[in-house]
């Protein structure tokens, strides 16, 4: 590559999917990156109803961005499963290079049942979040997590630290996974 940064393809064009990818990058390889978001489809729902739908979306977004050049391709897709009858939102995040994949996952966190019951219903969460809270796009802004956390978590940050988990298997060259 002709550019001494490091390239790095986000499947979304989301400014906080790009914005966590690109301080995870920062501060785990402390070299310049440089970080474009594509529109890719996960080829799951809108919104992902369990763990496992939830990786299959951002395995889908990473093999969709495989057909252009990078030297890393990252996936991150949000979504909802059940523990008992409370509804838990999370994301994955999966970052694969020519040599390696790694895989990282939010925490959880409960969502109202004012929210649950609108997913139930079909709606996406960050809509959800709009009907509830009478916003605009939450969903390219703070997002549940900083909606419910009253901004102590944004949805950068939320993203930032399961990108960070996905690039263990980069941190620790010597190590198998």
């Amino acid at each position: 590559m002709g550019s001494d940064k490091i390239k790095i393809l986000v499947g979304s064009k989301n400014p906080t999917k790009t914005t966590a990818v690109f301080s995870a990058f920062e501060e785990v390889f402390k070299v310049p990156v440089d970080v474009v978001g594509l529109s890719v489809s996960s080829g799951v729902p809108d919104q992902p109803m369990s763990c496992l739908e939830t990786k299959n979306g951002a395995k889908n977004r990473v093999n969709q961005l495989q057909k252009n050049v990078a030297d890393f391709y990252v996936g991150i897709e949000g979504g909802c499963s059940y523990e008992d009858n409370n509804l838990f939102a999370f994301a994955w995040a999966i970052t694969v290079s020519k040599e390696k994949i790694g895989y990282g996952k939010t925490s959880l966190f409960q969502l109202p049942k004012e929210i649950q019951n609108l997913i139930e219903q079909g709606v996406e969460l960050g809509e959800a979040d709009d009907l509830v809270f009478n916003r605009k796009n939450s969903k390219q802004k703070d997002g549940a997590v900083g909606i419910l956390t009253g901004g102590l978590v944004g949805r950068s940050k939320y993203y930032k630290e399961a990108v960070v988990m996905s690039l263990i298997p980069f941190i620790n060259k010597r190590l198998n996974f």
